[in-house]
């Protein structure tokens, strides 16, 4: 990590000061990025951006303004904190907003440990679209398949620094690789398409684009030829790669902000089963060489880890100082931001219980029932929990699988769906969200 960022930010406190704030943070992000697409063995765009980002929050007594920019010149940081504190005294008044109290504050700063760059050289354009030729070439060697509709690969590091006039002042690095392929079979309204993907930290950890290539197209072709099933009560699993969409939304029911205005369906559920006895949701922000890891939040306070739900029973909201002073709870270290606008609570890296069947063998449970691989569309309410989503995936009859389907709605209701919940043991370790295959009883299907 540099100092360029750190003696940005600190100058940036010292002009907001000047300016008349009472308090103030700032939050600077220093990123470049490459990214390369290519279809039919020809080049198709290349993009590359730098960029400086500096995000300045001032408070006057309970006021608060937030301005950003990408301006760094000096003469433009002073303008900058001139402007926000103009326009924190104009604000309305708001009883919970503030920094962190000093013994509030994060001890260790230091990211080294949670390995969240990857020290090796920057890849050369020509290197990423060879990766990107690569993965689209081992998609196209299969037979049926009959064309790349895209083929991908990117890399991306960044620094981040956040100072505060509370005294924290702390930094670290990130950087990406990734890869990935959408593959597409059969022609006119028979046309199918499916992907695969990879992102990951290091460039040593990443999958083969040849890898990528090959399972977007063996997934492209089982999608071939489907069919609607028939409407009824169903069981429904939920293949690993969309199921962590059902986490995310009890993770959306339990933010402190949406707890704060009373706008959640599990508003009454704190202390009660949300999952099955036996299940637990874990928060862990400092998993090594996972992309949502870090340190501090972005109120300086350590990270740690935390049950979110502990044997099935929901133990804790997701809360940054704001939402917490509101509930008269303490910060749960979740706040998260960009340089545009203040925190607010965000989960970093959680994981779920893992089951003891492989997805196979929740398939085999089955008997009858869906197999959901990929979903558009989003009806959800989010005081009752009603679900409504439009699915594809593949029908089960008599524990195996019998043939592709699409054009289906799923509906249900989440309280009551994720209380049923069984789940696989086939998590990706690696992802920022570690959650299996998923099967949930009895879901409404509506399709012939």
């Amino acid at each position: 990590m540099t100092n360029s960022l750190d003696d940005l930010t600190h100058s940036l406190l010292q002009r907001a000061k000047e300016a008349g704030a009472d308090a103030a943070d700032v939050l600077a992000v220093r990123g470049n990025s490459i990214s390369i697409d290519v279809r039919g063995g020809v080049l198709e765009q290349a993009e590359r951006s730098e960029s400086t980002d500096i995000g300045l929050r001032v408070l006057v007594g309970q006021r608060v303004a937030n301005v950003s920019s990408s301006d760094v010149r000096a003469d433009s940081l002073a303008m900058m904190a001139e402007r926000a504190v103009a326009m924190a005294r104009e604000a309305p008044e708001d009883p919970y907003v503030g920094l962190a109290d000093p013994d509030q504050l994060a001890d260790n700063r230091a990211s080294d440990w949670l390995e969240l760059f990857d020290p090796t050289p920057e890849p050369s354009p020509a290197e990423l679209e060879q990766n990107a030729r690569d993965a689209e070439a081992a998609a196209l060697v299969v037979d049926g398949i009959t064309q790349v509709s895209s083929s991908s690969a990117g890399y991306g590091s960044q620094e981040v620094y956040l100072a505060a006039s509370n005294g924290f002042s702390g930094g670290y690095q990130r950087s990406s690789r990734s890869t990935s392929c959408v593959a597409i079979a059969g022609t006119g309204t028979g046309m199918e398409r499916d992907y695969d993907g990879d992102q990951r930290i290091f460039q040593s950890d990443l999958r083969s684009p040849a890898e990528i290539g090959k399972t977007a197209a063996e997934r492209t072709l089982e999608r071939m030829n489907p069919r609607k099933p028939k409407t009824g009560a169903y069981p429904v699993l939920f293949d690993e790669r969309i199921s962590s969409s059902l986490i995310g939304h009890l993770l959306m029911a339990i933010n402190g902000a949406a707890i704060a205005r009373r706008s959640s369906w599990a508003l009454d559920l704190m202390g009660k089963e949300v999952l099955p006895k036996g299940l637990s949701l874990t928060e862990d922000p400092h998993r090594v060489r996972v992309g949502g890891s870090r340190p501090f939040d972005a109120e300086g306070l350590a990270t740690q880890k935390r049950d979110i739900v502990k044997d099935g029973v929901l133990t804790t909201w997701t809360l940054d100082l704001a939402t917490a002073r509101k509930l008269g709870l303490q910060s749960t270290a979740n706040a998260s931001r960009g340089t545009t606008g203040g925190p607010s609570p965000s989960v970093s890296n959680v994981a779920l219980s893992q089951g003891v069947k492989d997805r196979a063998g929740l398939i085999a449970d089955m008997g009858t029932g869906l197999v959901v691989t990929s979903m558009i569309g989003s009806t959800i309410n989010p005081n009752t929990g009603d679900y409504s989503r439009g699915a594809a995936g593949f029908w089960v009859e008599n524990g195996e699988v019998a043939y592709p389907v699409s054009g289906v709605t799923i509906a249900g209701n989440l309280i009551e769906m994720l209380r049923t919940v069984t789940p696989a043991n086939d998590a990706r370790p690696w992802l920022s969200r570690v959650v299996p295959s998923l099967l949930v009883e009895g879901l409404t299907l509506a399709g012939e």
